[in-house]
Protein backbone atom coordinates (compact mmCIF):
# COMPACT_ATOMS: atom_id res chain seq x y z
CA UNK A 1 0.00 0.00 0.00
CA UNK A 2 1.30 3.33 -1.18
CA UNK A 3 2.08 5.78 2.25
CA UNK A 4 0.45 9.04 1.01
CA UNK A 5 2.07 10.82 3.80
CA UNK A 6 5.60 10.18 1.81
CA UNK A 7 4.47 11.22 -1.32
CA UNK A 8 5.90 14.53 -2.52
CA UNK A 9 3.29 17.74 -2.16
CA UNK A 10 2.46 19.46 -5.22
CA UNK A 11 2.33 23.15 -4.58
CA UNK A 12 0.62 25.74 -6.40
CA UNK A 13 2.41 29.33 -7.23
CA UNK A 14 -0.21 31.65 -6.04
CA UNK A 15 1.86 34.61 -7.75
CA UNK A 16 1.76 33.09 -11.19
CA UNK A 17 -0.62 34.27 -13.30
CA UNK A 18 -3.83 31.14 -14.49
CA UNK A 19 -2.71 29.08 -17.20
CA UNK A 20 -5.85 30.20 -19.00
CA UNK A 21 -8.19 33.21 -18.48
CA UNK A 22 -11.12 32.28 -16.90
CA UNK A 23 -14.72 34.69 -16.29
CA UNK A 24 -16.51 35.20 -12.93
CA UNK A 25 -19.97 34.92 -12.79
CA UNK A 26 -23.14 36.04 -11.14
CA UNK A 27 -27.01 34.94 -11.41
CA UNK A 28 -28.76 37.66 -9.70
CA UNK A 29 -32.07 37.18 -8.67
CA UNK A 30 -34.42 40.35 -7.36
CA UNK A 31 -37.90 40.87 -6.02
CA UNK A 32 -39.12 44.51 -6.39
CA UNK A 33 -41.22 45.62 -2.69
CA UNK A 34 -44.87 45.77 -3.72
CA UNK A 35 -44.64 49.54 -1.87
CA UNK A 36 -42.54 50.43 -5.04
CA UNK A 37 -45.65 50.08 -7.17
CA UNK A 38 -47.42 52.67 -5.43
CA UNK A 39 -44.79 55.40 -6.48
CA UNK A 40 -45.88 57.68 -9.36
CA UNK A 41 -45.89 56.57 -12.85
CA UNK A 42 -43.08 59.30 -13.67
CA UNK A 43 -41.33 57.88 -10.71
CA UNK A 44 -40.95 54.65 -11.64
CA UNK A 45 -40.08 55.38 -15.27
CA UNK A 46 -37.38 56.99 -13.91
CA UNK A 47 -36.16 54.25 -11.68
CA UNK A 48 -36.36 51.79 -14.26
CA UNK A 49 -34.27 54.16 -16.51
CA UNK A 50 -31.37 54.31 -13.99
CA UNK A 51 -31.25 50.88 -13.58
CA UNK A 52 -31.07 50.02 -17.19
CA UNK A 53 -28.59 52.62 -18.00
CA UNK A 54 -26.49 50.99 -15.54
CA UNK A 55 -27.00 47.50 -16.67
CA UNK A 56 -25.89 48.51 -19.89
CA UNK A 57 -23.10 50.50 -19.10
CA UNK A 58 -21.57 47.41 -17.67
CA UNK A 59 -22.93 45.21 -20.77
CA UNK A 60 -20.98 47.98 -22.89
CA UNK A 61 -17.65 46.88 -21.52
CA UNK A 62 -14.89 44.29 -23.92
CA UNK A 63 -14.63 42.66 -20.78
CA UNK A 64 -17.93 41.88 -19.91
CA UNK A 65 -21.26 40.45 -20.55
CA UNK A 66 -25.30 41.37 -19.27
CA UNK A 67 -28.09 39.66 -19.95
CA UNK A 68 -31.53 40.17 -18.05
CA UNK A 69 -34.32 37.53 -17.27
CA UNK A 70 -38.21 38.55 -16.12
CA UNK A 71 -39.03 35.61 -13.99
CA UNK A 72 -42.76 37.40 -13.39
CA UNK A 73 -45.08 34.30 -14.16
CA UNK A 74 -42.65 31.40 -13.61
CA UNK A 75 -41.62 32.23 -9.68
CA UNK A 76 -43.89 33.70 -7.10
CA UNK A 77 -40.51 35.15 -5.09
CA UNK A 78 -38.05 36.76 -7.69
CA UNK A 79 -39.25 39.41 -10.30
CA UNK A 80 -35.75 39.25 -12.71
CA UNK A 81 -32.64 38.12 -12.79
CA UNK A 82 -29.44 39.63 -14.48
CA UNK A 83 -26.81 37.46 -15.86
CA UNK A 84 -23.18 38.90 -15.65
CA UNK A 85 -20.12 37.46 -16.93
CA UNK A 86 -16.50 39.48 -16.66
CA UNK A 87 -12.86 38.73 -16.98
CA UNK A 88 -12.97 40.95 -13.57
CA UNK A 89 -14.44 40.31 -10.02
CA UNK A 90 -14.44 44.13 -9.90
CA UNK A 91 -17.23 44.39 -12.60
CA UNK A 92 -19.56 42.37 -10.59
CA UNK A 93 -18.56 44.14 -7.62
CA UNK A 94 -19.31 47.69 -9.03
CA UNK A 95 -22.45 46.56 -10.66
CA UNK A 96 -23.96 45.80 -6.91
CA UNK A 97 -22.40 48.77 -5.32
CA UNK A 98 -24.25 51.14 -7.99
CA UNK A 99 -27.26 49.09 -8.12
CA UNK A 100 -27.59 49.65 -4.14
CA UNK A 101 -27.23 54.04 -4.83
CA UNK A 102 -30.44 53.96 -7.23
CA UNK A 103 -33.48 54.60 -6.41
CA UNK A 104 -34.92 51.56 -7.26
CA UNK A 105 -32.50 49.50 -5.17
CA UNK A 106 -33.88 51.09 -2.24
CA UNK A 107 -36.78 49.00 -2.95
CA UNK A 108 -35.25 45.81 -4.26
CA UNK A 109 -34.44 42.70 -1.93
CA UNK A 110 -32.28 39.94 -3.35
CA UNK A 111 -33.65 36.36 -2.95
CA UNK A 112 -31.29 34.29 -4.43
CA UNK A 113 -27.62 34.93 -5.55
CA UNK A 114 -24.99 32.47 -7.55
CA UNK A 115 -21.37 32.94 -7.80
CA UNK A 116 -19.38 30.79 -9.98
CA UNK A 117 -16.30 30.83 -11.93
CA UNK A 118 -15.93 28.96 -15.37
CA UNK A 119 -13.25 25.77 -15.44
CA UNK A 120 -12.52 23.09 -17.65
CA UNK A 121 -14.40 20.23 -17.26
CA UNK A 122 -12.82 16.82 -16.92
CA UNK A 123 -15.90 15.06 -18.54
CA UNK A 124 -16.26 16.71 -21.66
CA UNK A 125 -13.45 16.46 -23.61
CA UNK A 126 -14.38 13.66 -26.13
CA UNK A 127 -17.94 14.40 -26.00
CA UNK A 128 -17.64 18.18 -28.23
CA UNK A 129 -21.43 18.92 -30.12
CA UNK A 130 -22.04 21.75 -32.17
CA UNK A 131 -23.39 24.20 -29.99
CA UNK A 132 -23.03 21.91 -26.44
CA UNK A 133 -19.70 22.47 -24.45
CA UNK A 134 -16.46 20.76 -24.87
CA UNK A 135 -12.99 21.60 -24.12
CA UNK A 136 -11.93 24.74 -25.85
CA UNK A 137 -14.97 26.36 -25.09
CA UNK A 138 -16.21 25.80 -21.60
CA UNK A 139 -13.82 29.00 -20.08
CA UNK A 140 -15.77 31.47 -22.04
CA UNK A 141 -19.38 31.69 -21.47
CA UNK A 142 -21.25 32.38 -24.88
CA UNK A 143 -24.87 32.53 -24.14
CA UNK A 144 -26.82 32.05 -27.88
CA UNK A 145 -29.73 34.14 -26.95
CA UNK A 146 -32.10 31.68 -26.92
CA UNK A 147 -35.38 32.72 -25.60
CA UNK A 148 -35.69 30.79 -22.29
CA UNK A 149 -33.01 30.37 -19.36
CA UNK A 150 -33.10 27.68 -16.96
CA UNK A 151 -31.22 27.78 -14.02
CA UNK A 152 -30.40 26.14 -10.99
CA UNK A 153 -27.81 25.54 -7.91
CA UNK A 154 -25.83 21.92 -7.60
CA UNK A 155 -24.49 20.05 -5.24
CA UNK A 156 -23.30 16.07 -5.21
CA UNK A 157 -22.75 13.90 -2.54
CA UNK A 158 -18.96 13.48 -0.88
CA UNK A 159 -19.16 9.97 -2.14
CA UNK A 160 -18.99 11.07 -5.59
CA UNK A 161 -15.65 12.52 -5.55
CA UNK A 162 -14.38 9.59 -3.80
CA UNK A 163 -14.84 7.60 -7.16
CA UNK A 164 -12.23 6.67 -9.37
CA UNK A 165 -12.12 9.04 -12.51
CA UNK A 166 -13.00 6.59 -14.96
CA UNK A 167 -16.29 5.51 -12.89
CA UNK A 168 -17.09 9.37 -12.86
CA UNK A 169 -16.15 9.38 -16.42
CA UNK A 170 -18.48 6.07 -17.09
CA UNK A 171 -20.71 7.56 -15.01
CA UNK A 172 -21.08 11.32 -16.62
CA UNK A 173 -20.78 9.90 -20.37
CA UNK A 174 -24.04 8.27 -19.95
CA UNK A 175 -25.33 11.90 -18.39
CA UNK A 176 -23.98 14.11 -21.00
CA UNK A 177 -25.30 11.27 -24.33
CA UNK A 178 -28.67 12.24 -22.52
CA UNK A 179 -28.90 15.44 -22.95
CA UNK A 180 -26.87 15.16 -26.60
CA UNK A 181 -30.61 14.06 -27.46
CA UNK A 182 -31.73 17.31 -26.95
CA UNK A 183 -29.67 19.74 -29.04
CA UNK A 184 -31.86 22.43 -28.77
CA UNK A 185 -31.01 22.63 -25.31
CA UNK A 186 -27.27 24.25 -24.43
CA UNK A 187 -25.74 23.97 -20.76
CA UNK A 188 -23.32 26.44 -19.29
CA UNK A 189 -21.79 24.90 -16.35
CA UNK A 190 -20.07 27.13 -13.89
CA UNK A 191 -17.75 26.41 -11.00
CA UNK A 192 -18.36 27.12 -7.10
CA UNK A 193 -16.29 25.27 -4.87
CA UNK A 194 -15.60 26.83 -2.01
CA UNK A 195 -16.78 30.67 -3.60
CA UNK A 196 -20.27 29.97 -3.06
CA UNK A 197 -22.75 27.09 -1.27
CA UNK A 198 -23.13 25.16 -4.21
CA UNK A 199 -20.53 23.57 -5.88
CA UNK A 200 -21.74 24.51 -9.72
CA UNK A 201 -24.01 26.57 -11.08
CA UNK A 202 -26.14 25.03 -13.83
CA UNK A 203 -27.91 27.85 -16.80
CA UNK A 204 -29.64 25.80 -19.80
CA UNK A 205 -30.30 27.45 -22.50
CA UNK A 206 -33.14 26.83 -24.86
CA UNK A 207 -36.55 27.80 -26.96
CA UNK A 208 -38.08 25.11 -25.98
CA UNK A 209 -39.56 24.57 -22.35
CA UNK A 210 -40.50 21.28 -23.52
CA UNK A 211 -37.53 20.60 -24.48
CA UNK A 212 -36.11 21.00 -21.02
CA UNK A 213 -38.61 19.38 -19.03
CA UNK A 214 -38.53 16.73 -20.80
CA UNK A 215 -34.29 16.40 -20.83
CA UNK A 216 -34.50 16.45 -16.71
CA UNK A 217 -37.19 14.00 -16.51
CA UNK A 218 -34.72 11.45 -18.08
CA UNK A 219 -31.80 12.75 -16.68
CA UNK A 220 -33.25 11.43 -13.38
CA UNK A 221 -32.58 8.20 -14.37
CA UNK A 222 -29.13 8.14 -15.23
CA UNK A 223 -26.56 6.79 -12.82
CA UNK A 224 -24.41 9.92 -12.06
CA UNK A 225 -27.91 11.62 -10.80
CA UNK A 226 -28.18 8.84 -7.69
CA UNK A 227 -24.76 11.38 -6.73
CA UNK A 228 -26.88 14.49 -6.69
CA UNK A 229 -27.69 16.28 -3.09
CA UNK A 230 -29.39 19.24 -4.18
CA UNK A 231 -30.32 21.01 -7.59
CA UNK A 232 -32.66 23.44 -6.27
CA UNK A 233 -34.32 25.97 -6.16
CA UNK A 234 -34.54 25.98 -9.79
CA UNK A 235 -35.49 29.05 -11.86
CA UNK A 236 -37.32 29.57 -15.58
CA UNK A 237 -36.50 33.01 -16.87
CA UNK A 238 -37.31 34.96 -20.15
CA UNK A 239 -34.69 36.97 -21.75
CA UNK A 240 -35.58 40.67 -22.69
CA UNK A 241 -33.80 43.88 -22.89
CA UNK A 242 -33.19 45.37 -19.35
CA UNK A 243 -35.85 47.57 -20.20
CA UNK A 244 -38.79 45.27 -20.61
CA UNK A 245 -37.47 43.08 -17.93
CA UNK A 246 -38.22 45.77 -15.20
CA UNK A 247 -41.34 47.42 -17.18
CA UNK A 248 -42.46 43.87 -16.44
CA UNK A 249 -42.30 44.35 -12.79
CA UNK A 250 -44.82 47.70 -12.85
Amino acid sequence: MTDIAALPLTVRDATAPPPTARQHIRFAFFAVRPEWRQRSEQQRDADRAEVAALIRDIDSRDNALVRTYSLVGTRGDADFMVWLVSDRLEDLHEFSARLNRTVMGAHLTSPYSYFSMTKQSMYVEKHEHRNQEGRSNRLVIAPTNRRYLFVYPFVKTRAWYRLSREERQRQMSEHIAMGHRYPGVKINTTYSFGLDDQEFVVAFESDSIADFLDLVQEMRESEASTHTVRDVPSFTCMLMTPEEALAAIG
